[in-house]
């Protein structure tokens, strides 16, 4: 490797990592506040929360990488040029291309590296942080009995207390339990002054010890329905103890989820595509035939047995219509109706057929893309670097910013009209890649002949043969 190779891959290689760790970092915080509701109150403890964090930032790499990659380059080269390095690099005879060229190679092998990361991790870490989030989210919020509310969050119990003391909230005043675990409505209530509230045996239950109080139990009478007897006991201490179980995490089986788009990789998610194209195919293919009993007729044959026949081109003269029936109207006009019912559900079925395959040829294009924004973030950060030469944080960071929110957008539109139907799936998602492209090529020429932004030479753009004409044309106005 060459001394022109190393400086510019050391200068690469700080900012790519600084900016890869905080794109990486401010993206997890936005993935992080979708979810926030889910996950405040329910006591999940630091295990489950760090698990969610770690493969959450794996499925955001391939998110955080063409935005690193446009705002490292665009920094990298920005610096050279600022400090008159890149000016004297060109002195020596070194063309710009020859310059770009470590840090193309470093994104083209970051571009496949990114594909293989989007084929092979993303889909398991999809898997795991999904079926994650899906338990987290049945799980119930942690135990939180307020005063004067009604608490019904331990199956089987109904607990309201009117005042809570203590440092920790767990010394009570005036407490009501309800228990329905007879499955008789209301029928056993407990009354106490006063109580202490406890955790017992790891945390798995949950202690109520009551003081002065009473528990009224109606017990219905098996020889009279509309007799019951009424029990009164009163006590100075009692001791209820509450399982907790309902509250922890319970895992579901991942096998469940396997079958997702977002779990899938290139192989299935081609297979998948596959067996709903031949579905799709299959659906249309039977419509006709299945259509054809709605278009039969009633008529008496030689017999006079009432026959169904086909209705195709039967035609008869108006001079020997009959005078239509009520009856004949009612029943072409059920005919008519049924036809419009059949037709609307199969067209609303293939209609959503056909967006679900939508959606499975979105995620095969979205590894391709993915993975191709970052050699076209490089191919617009680098030469505009060495057109504006300015380094740092400051102008580099807001150009950076702006090409990237005109990228999300046109690709957030081209995903979009992929699967409303709108265009083909392959040009929406890379429509973002269409447009931005020229733009980097058009930077890219103005780089290498030292021109800036705005400063354009459009005669290079007119081919050889016309410039004479056009000369010729000049010198005569």
């Amino acid at each position: 490797m060459k001394k022109l190779d190393k400086l510019i891959l050391r200068a690469f290689a700080g900012p790519f990592l600084l900016t890869f760790a905080v794109v990486e970092f401010i993206f997890l915080t936005q993935y992080m506040l979708k979810y926030m509701d889910d996950l405040v109150g329910k006591d999940l403890g630091l295990g489950v929360i760090g698990q969610l964090l770690f493969y959450f930032a794996v499925m955001l790499v391939p998110i955080a990488l063409p935005l690193a990659v446009l705002l490292s380059s665009l920094m990298t080269y920005g610096t050279l040029g600022e400090h008159h390095e890149l000016t004297a690099i060109k002195t020596a005879g070194i063309s710009l291309t020859r310059i770009l060229r470590p840090v193309m190679l470093v994104s083209a092998m970051l571009a496949g590296g990114a594909f293989w990361y989007n084929n092979v991790v993303v889909p398991k870490a999809n898997l795991e942080a999904f079926s994650l989030l899906w338990d987290v989210r049945q799980q119930k919020l942690a135990l939180d009995i307020r005063e004067g509310v009604f608490y019904n969050g331990i199956p089987g119990f109904t607990i309201k207390v009117n005042q809570k003391m203590g440092e920790n909230g767990d010394l009570l005043k005036g407490v009501m339990i309800y228990d329905h675990t007879q499955s008789r409505g209301g029928s056993t209530i407990i009354l106490a002054d006063s109580g202490r509230m406890f955790t017992r045996f790891g945390g798995q239950y949950l202690g109520l010890e009551l003081f002065r109080g009473r528990t009224y139990v109606e017990q219905p009478s098996a020889e009279n329905r509309s007799g019951a007897s009424f029990i009164r006991q009163n006590f100075d201490r009692n001791l209820i103890t509450f399982s907790l179980a309902s509250f922890g995490l319970d895992r579901t089986k991942k096998e469940l989820f396997n079958t997702n788009k977002m779990m899938l990789d290139l192989s299935q998610l081609t297979h998948f595509t596959d067996s709903l194209h031949n579905r799709l195919f299959l659906e249309r293919r039977l419509l006709i035939p299945q259509l054809n009993p709605y278009y039969t007729y009633l008529r008496l044959d030689t017999t006079g047995h009432m026959a169904i026949q086909r209705v195709e081109n039967w035609q008869v003269p108006a001079a020997k219509l009959k005078p239509v029936s009520l009856n004949v109207t009612q029943q072409a006009a059920n005919r008519a109706r049924n036809v419009h019912s059949f037709l609307g559900t199969s067209a609303e079925r293939l209609t959503n057929l056909n967006k679900e395959t939508a959606n499975y040829r979105i995620e095969t294009y979205r590894k391709y893309t993915q993975s191709a924004a970052i050699l076209l973030m490089f191919l617009i950060g680098a030469p505009l670097g060495a057109i504006i030469k300015k380094g740092g944080i400051g102008i580099p960071i807001l150009v950076s910013i702006v090409f990237f929110i005109v990228y999300y957008v046109l690709s957030i539109m081209g995903e979009k009209y992929g699967r409303e139907m709108v265009m083909p799936v392959g040009i929406g998602m890379w429509m973002s890649a269409a447009v931005l492209l020229p733009i980097g090529l058009f930077f890219l020429y103005q780089a290498r002949h030292d021109s800036g932004i705005m400063d354009v030479n459009w005669s290079r753009f007119v081919p050889q043969w016309l410039r004479w004409p056009l000369r010729g044309y000049k010198k005569a106005v």
